[in-house]
């Protein structure tokens, strides 16, 4: 059985030189933004680093100025300097020095409800304290510190906290929620989570009507919509009122040598959201955050889908994320789709997943031509490597007492909202410790197809998941289960190869085979003689619906 790797890349490939590990296939070549000497100190606009002054209006006027002469570096230097919303423009370097600290305030009527986008769908926001829109050369760069103070803004569980911090957050005021699970900063803030659709702007629906519950509408801190050549370098991006970095519709971005910090609790505080643009690098960067590191998006449902745009031609390599819902993310708003996409050379450690790609029926949109190597993983809370196609919007590990029932399988017609996951290629993974080592659920309509996984050890409590799947082949994996006998769950799945999987020394795999549409296994392994015999056919799977194959040497 051959592994046949078909591109249908659209990158800049001039200059390029090829990816060692897929020989053949070059990478895009992301441009970079360039900017004069020229200086202009937030000093010299009367900015004060005294922690109280708002120096808002001296910020953005050093940067209106430093655009409007052509370009160059507004320097924000050492000590704390308090503001309300900056205004990124084109040509302009915002560097902060090794010590500085740009601090947005607690005040939130320093931040209007202005138009934008959230989950691709056209919405009101409070106005994010780092925008830019349709600018073209631009970056924010240093060694300093970005704090949004997002505290002010977020809501907490119970769940998330222990009781001291608990207590500790009702003291500091807020109102909890009607099953006292929830904390919210203000009565707007929970008036706005009991909302129809808060803030998306539909049905005649204006930014005035979304007063009433202002607080909840939290920002995204740093919002790029529409830009070209943009670099974000060195800084430390932390505590986001909602996701930390959010580009969107951008192209020829790169992120490089940046910390991105939320605490863990952070509901909605993604690391960095990267919505429906190309040509973006992302390397040498740590995250840490309170929900998915590195992801991936391009809209929500049929705004996605109508809006088209695919996040396309991107590089992420050397990063390391901490505690994240997912390591590297696609999804769930997807509805645009995602292609040509290259991570390699990166460690999760702590993440709650590692490789993560969900979706769910009505997002619809494409998300094809993934590769990912060399990655390393320890202390994975759920699944190692997941594709979920039933995603629903909860946590991945499942909190103490709560109950999940597993989705209703039912086959539905398949339209243009129907999404799909085909043709990835996983290599050369490490995991120490996860609760599930693979795990793949499609659709009966539309499976998940073409995945290629190859040369890699993982230990996990559990072992595989495969169901409604097609073209699923999974080579040279030394599973370690806490089972003494790993299993590998096989259900509805066609056309796929299990070769050379090893288990636990001198233990021979278990397979679980189910679903009448399982069909054309095949199973090769230095153990194949053992492993035949520890196979379960069960919900209708027909015995010669699998097969093994003596391992030719």
């Amino acid at each position: 059985m051959k592994r046949v790797i078909q591109l249908s890349c659209c990158f800049l490939l001039a200059g390029c030189a090829a990816w060692a590990q897929f020989p053949g296939v070059s990478l895009p070549k992301i441009k970079q933004p360039g900017f004069k000497a020229d200086t202009f100190k937030i000093t010299q606009y009367n900015a004060k680093a005294d922690g109280i002054t708002l120096n808002t209006e001296s910020i953005n006027k050093a940067i209106t100025d430093c655009s409007d002469k052509g370009g160059g570096v507004v320097l924000i230097p050492d000590g704390m300097w308090l503001t309300g919303p900056i205004d990124l423009k084109s040509n302009v370097n915002l560097h902060l020095e090794h010590d500085a600290i740009l601090l947005f305030t607690k005040d939130k009527s320093q931040y209007p409800i202005v138009e934008g986008f959230y989950e691709g769908l056209p919405a009101g926001r409070c106005k994010s304290p780092i925008s830019g829109k349709d600018l073209q050369n631009v970056a924010i760069t240093g060694s300093g510190i970005i704090d949004g103070n997002g505290d002010a803004w977020r809501m907490v569980k119970k769940d998330k906290l222990n009781e001291t911090q608990w207590a500790a957050r009702i003291a500091s005021g807020g109102v909890l929620s009607a099953d006292k699970k929830t904390w919210y900063p203000s009565e707007s803030s929970l008036k706005g989570s009991q909302a129809e659709s808060p803030g998306v702007l539909k049905d005649g629906r204006t930014l005035k009507d979304f007063e009433p519950y202002k607080d909840f509408l939290r920002p995204n801190m740093v919002a790029l919509y529409g830009c070209k050549r943009v670099l974000l370098e060195g800084v430390t991006f932390q505590n986001s009122p909602a996701w930390n970095l959010h580009p969107f519709l951008c192209s020829d971005l790169t992120l490089r040598g940046v910390t991105v910090k939320n605490p863990w609790y952070a509901q909605n505080g993604d690391g960095i959201d990267l919505e429906s643009s190309t040509n973006t690098l992302i390397e040498n960067s740590v995250f840490d955050v309170g929900d998915d590191g590195i992801c991936i998006k391009s809209g929500r449902d049929e705004a996605g889908r109508k809006l088209g745009k695919p996040t396309e031609n991107v590089i992420v390599r050397n990063c390391t994320v901490y505690h994240a819902h997912g390591g590297f993310v696609i999804g769930s708003e997807a509805s645009g789709g995602a292609r040509n996409i290259f991570v390699y050379n990166c460690s999760f450690l702590g993440t709650d997943v590692g490789l993560r790609f969900k979706t769910a029926r009505g997002r619809g949109g494409v998300v094809q031509n993934i590769y990912v190597t060399n990655i390393n993983m320890k202390d994975i809370a759920a699944e190692a490597i997941s594709f979920d196609m039933y995603y629903v919007a909860k946590d991945p590990v499942v909190l103490a007492g709560e109950k999940r029932e597993a989705p209703k399988v039912e086959t539905l017609p398949v339209t243009e909202a129907t999404p799909q996951f085909k043709d990835f290629h996983i290599s050369n993974i490490i995991c120490d410790g996860a609760a599930t080592a693979i795990f793949i659920r499609g659709l009966p309509e539309m499976n998940v197809l073409g995945v290629y996984m190859d040369n890699m050890v993982m230990k996990a409590k559990e072992g595989i998941v495969c169901t409604e799947a097609a073209g699923i082949y999974i080579r040279n994996l030394k599973l370690i289960t806490d089972d003494a006998r790993p299993t590998i769950d096989i259900n509805n799945t066609q056309s796929s190869l299990f070769d050379t999987i090893t288990s636990n020394p001198d233990v021979a795999l278990s397979f679980n085979v189910s679903g009448k549409n399982t069909s054309d296994i095949t199973i090769t392994d230095t153990n194949t003689g053992r492993a035949s015999k520890n196979v379960k056919f069960t919900d209708g799977a027909a015995k010669g619906s699998v097969v093994f194959k003596e391992r030719k040497e």
